[in-house]
């Protein structure tokens, strides 16, 4: 990883256009941010080596999906912990962010300790879950689950201030 690494305005360009659609070709690319194809190739490859593009994925369509395995369930799960030292918080977290079913783990404050976003295919599954991180683990105190009837927005984008 480059420590010194400083992004310049093209670099910011470059991240804001890949969090969009990470993949366009490298020439689409160029194109947009106005850089020839090697200057754009070697650019995006020190944005990887730098960490600030720590991974590429796909981003499934929940509806698409839903009409081929079933409709899941989603929810937001607030958890609080009866001991707050930091080897009950890391043993708690280590265990969510290990289980599938957590899409996020948040530790927060004030308020509760953690705030989960979890998805499962089913309510038995979600109780599975529940049974896994909630009810086997004594140092849980509290949990509070929202379940999503709808997603009205959903964004992976983290906003870019172009500087210059």
């Amino acid at each position: 990883m480059e420590s010194d690494f400083i992004p310049d305005a093209t670099d910011w360009q470059l991240l804001d256009w890949l969090q969009r659609d990470a993949s366009l070709s490298n020439q689409a690319l160029a194109e947009r941010v106005h850089v020839s194809p090697p200057t754009c190739l070697r650019r995006v490859r020190r944005l990887q080596e730098s960490g600030l593009i720590e991974r590429q994925v796909a981003l499934l369509q929940p509806d698409r999906l839903a009409a081929l395995q079933g409709h899941g369930l989603a929810a937001i799960v607030e958890v609080s912990l009866d001991r707050q030292g930091a080897e009950h918080l890391d043993a708690f977290q280590a265990r969510a962010i290990a289980d599938d079913a957590v899409q996020q783990c948040w530790r927060v404050s004030p308020g509760p300790d953690f705030v989960l976003v979890v998805h499962t295919r089913d309510m038995p599954a979600y109780l599975a879950l529940s049974q896994r991180l909630f009810t086997q683990d004594a140092n849980v105190r509290n949990v509070k689950v929202f379940f999503a009837t709808q997603r009205a927005k959903f964004e992976t984008k983290l906003p870019i201030a172009h500087t210059q």
